[in-house]
């Protein structure tokens, strides 16, 4: 039985991450395709019909461009501090109820464990940011310091009131009681909208792009990453959006 549960686990934790790494490069599509109505442009549409290859075409080229190590960086750091900023996003999926059945792990504090979880990815960006040896990625390395842990303390106080109302931290519980009775967007509207701001902010999108800021600091902490370390950086960025939508 503890041999077919470990399977079971295994299966559900395969398809788990190959939902999230086919979700990404569709999130960017899409998020590339507004940005380009928006801008009165079309957006990808050259590889695959209406661009839908062209996250396929970006990844493959990532994985075959040159990985480039700065002379006077710190190697080691620069190296390790996109798996530091990659692997917290993914292991926090291990306690998140996708559905009433599918979920890989069902903890008593899973919403606790997630904001912890969590909160390590900002280690990843200072790290970059700092071993790079380049002001551009230090400076983008401090204001997301400034910006994401400021912001954690808001998220993390957004979520005090579902618990309150839940009176666990059990994801799958949490779910279960919404499903039952009323959900708690409803109850507590004020707490979702400054969830939303700070989960915006977590994952630096606009408005919240100080860290990255094209304009002024070229991409901030990820200035000198290139090919699959660069990759990981933004997958780590896009599975944290939809981590807090899923919460």
């Amino acid at each position: 039985m503890i041999g077919l549960e470990l399977v079971i686990v295994l299966i559900k934790i395969v398809v788990v991450l190959a939902g999230l790494l086919l979700a990404v490069p569709f999130m960017t599509w899409v998020e590339r395709k507004v940005l380009g109505r928006m801008q009165v442009r079309l957006g990808p549409t050259r590889v695959g019909p209406f661009g839908l290859l062209q996250p396929l075409a970006d990844g493959v080229k990532l994985a075959l461009k040159e990985d480039i190590i700065p002379k006077d960086s710190d190697k080691f750091v620069f190296s390790i501090a996109p798996v530091i900023s990659l692997v917290p996003a993914f292991i926090a999926f291990a306690v998140i109820p996708f559905s009433e059945s599918f979920h890989i792990s069902n903890v008593s504090i899973g919403l606790l464990y997630v904001i912890a979880v969590a909160s390590l990815g900002v280690y990843g960006v200072i790290l970059g940011g700092w071993s790079s040896n380049s002001k551009y990625s230090l400076l983008g390395g401090f204001r997301s310091c400034a910006q994401m842990i400021s912001y954690e303390v808001f998220l993390g106080f957004a979520l005090i009131g579902p618990i309150m109302l839940a009176g666990t931290m059990n994801l799958v519980d949490i779910v279960q009681i919404q499903k039952e009775g009323v959900w708690y967007i409803l109850l507590q509207p004020a707490a979702f909208i400054i969830f939303m701001i700070s989960a915006i902010a977590e994952t630096n999108r606009v408005p919240f792009d100080l860290p990255e800021a094209e304009t002024e600091l070229v991409a901030g902490f990820h200035t000198e990453y290139s090919g699959m370390k660069f990759a990981m950086f933004m997958l780590a960025e896009y599975a944290y959006m939809i981590l807090n939508s899923c919460i």
